[in-house]
């Protein structure tokens, strides 16, 4: 599986049922600008919260350029979470590309 996917194969899995959101902004950023349906669970508290999430899913993570969803997929992968995926250019990129009701920041 791919380190990254755009923000179009996303919704393409979310429209199949086959992957979940996971946003690892802060809350005044999900606030902001959200993709319905995501679980958010901010970066900074992803090590206490990592139980919330199923190692079997495929869990695209995205946050506003795509920076921190890296580090947090990268950081998945290695707890085990093999099928995660950071989501090119986060969620600046699904307000672009998939979604332009979606606010910009």
């Amino acid at each position: 599986m791919d380190f990254e996917i755009t923000p179009e194969e996303t919704k393409q899995k979310l429209a199949c049922g086959e992957a979940k959101l996971l946003d690892v902004r802060e809350p005044w950023e999900h606030q902001t600008a959200r993709i319905e349906g995501a679980q958010l669970i901010p970066m900074g508290e992803l090590q206490a919260r990592v139980q919330e999430l199923d190692p079997d899913d495929h869990i695209v993570v995205f946050c506003h350029s795509g920076v921190r969803s890296a580090k947090v997929a990268n950081w998945l992968r290695q707890q085990g979470y093999d099928k995660v995926q950071s989501m090119r250019g986060g969620i600046a990129a699904w307000s672009r590309n998939v979604d332009p009701k979606v606010p910009t920041y």
